[in-house]
């Protein structure tokens, strides 16, 4: 009788140790003019949080990661271009494309890959498609599609990645999604910076502030009482933010005898000497503030802002009147302001 046991039991270890793991994904690939290569694989939130490496021979790759749930990755190429990848255990995933076109590839092996797939080919079959073509496109597919990773990466793109996001359609489209999606990581962080950018949305009160300027001195709102203020941040480590001091410049030497107008820029920098010198060689005459925490700063976290460099119009009430305006919507707004006191 215990011989019959023993072997029942070197059965059941012999069947565990030759049944093959469930928590992996094999990956395989070719694209064509790679040659020999090394690629990255990253998750896009804390579901994946660590990066593997494919090395790329005569424009060929395999490898099998471990994955216990359905993720979204990135698939990163030597000259920075990156592209979706969605990875679930078990799945069996080939990769076909050409170096010449990196932004669009085969992908196969799971739904999601295979749903954006279909979508870039569709999207090349439109030739030259304007931005809103492209966003109606990603928005009717999030509208047929509300389970599926694919819509997060397409709302991403075409509604969140833009200069000034409509946060209101961005916010219904979220709505269409199921709770699988609104429960991932960067819907929820999303849905918290929403919150965050209605807090300070055009026409509502702008929040108290105070900030050190280059002489040590506080400043706050209060010190531009009965004016239009331009709040513009900015860092010296920033090219787009010195191009856009130049820009300021001279509207400032324009308006220096407008009693009306100020602007006030709140620096990102964290070294005090590089902001000064800075500021000397942009030649910004008008109030320079910085607490030098960089992106931690509080009214950088007051104001919601994401991307440098950016402006927030303040109306003499203190009311948020305009943001991440153009130099001409600012020199628009300075004239109608002009005309009002007339």
């Amino acid at each position: 009788m215990k011989n019959i046991y023993l072997i029942y039991f070197l059965l059941i270890l012999l069947s565990a140790c030759g049944s093959k793991p469930t928590n992996s994904v094999s990956l395989t690939g070719e694209i064509d003019g790679l040659d020999n290569d090394t690629l990255y694989i990253y998750g896009t939130d804390k579901m994946y949080n660590r990066m593997d490496t494919l090395i790329v021979e005569k424009g060929k790759f395999s490898a099998t990661l471990s994955v216990d749930t359905l993720v979204s990755t990135w698939l990163q190429f030597s000259d920075g271009t990156e592209y979706p990848l969605y990875l679930n255990k078990g799945d069996k995933i080939k990769i076909k494309g050409s170096k010449a076109d990196l932004s669009s590839l085969e992908i196969t092996g799971n739904t999601p890959n295979e749903e954006l797939t279909a979508f870039q080919k569709d999207l090349k079959g439109l030739g030259k498609p304007s931005d809103k073509m492209l966003e109606q496109k990603a928005e009717a597919f999030i509208e047929n599609h509300h389970s599926s990773l694919v819509s997060i990466y397409l709302l991403e793109k075409y509604f969140v990645q833009k200069p000034q996001p409509d946060f209101a359609s961005i916010k219904k489209l979220i709505d269409r999604m199921t709770g699988e999606l609104k429960d991932r990581p960067y819907i929820d962080e999303l849905m918290d910076r929403i919150q965050e950018e209605e807090k300070v949305a055009v026409g509502k009160m702008s929040p108290y502030f105070h900030l050190t300027n280059a002489k040590g001195k506080n400043i706050n709102r209060t010190d531009f009482k009965d004016k239009y203020l331009l709040v513009h941040f900015w860092a010296s480590w920033d090219q787009p933010s010195r191009d856009a001091n130049a820009d300021l410049r001279r509207i400032y030497k324009k308006e220096l005898k407008n009693k009306d107008f100020a602007i006030l820029g709140i620096s990102l920098d964290i070294d005090k000497e590089v902001w000064k010198d800075a500021i000397k060689k942009d030649t910004l005459d008008w109030e320079q503030t910085c607490d030098f925490s960089g992106w931690n700063t509080e009214t950088v976290k007051q104001f919601a802002i994401q991307t440098l460099p950016s402006n927030i119009l303040l109306s003499p009430s203190g009311k948020i009147d305009g943001k991440n305006l153009s130099t001409e919507a600012i020199e628009k707004k300075l004239k109608e302001i002009s005309q009002k006191e007339k």
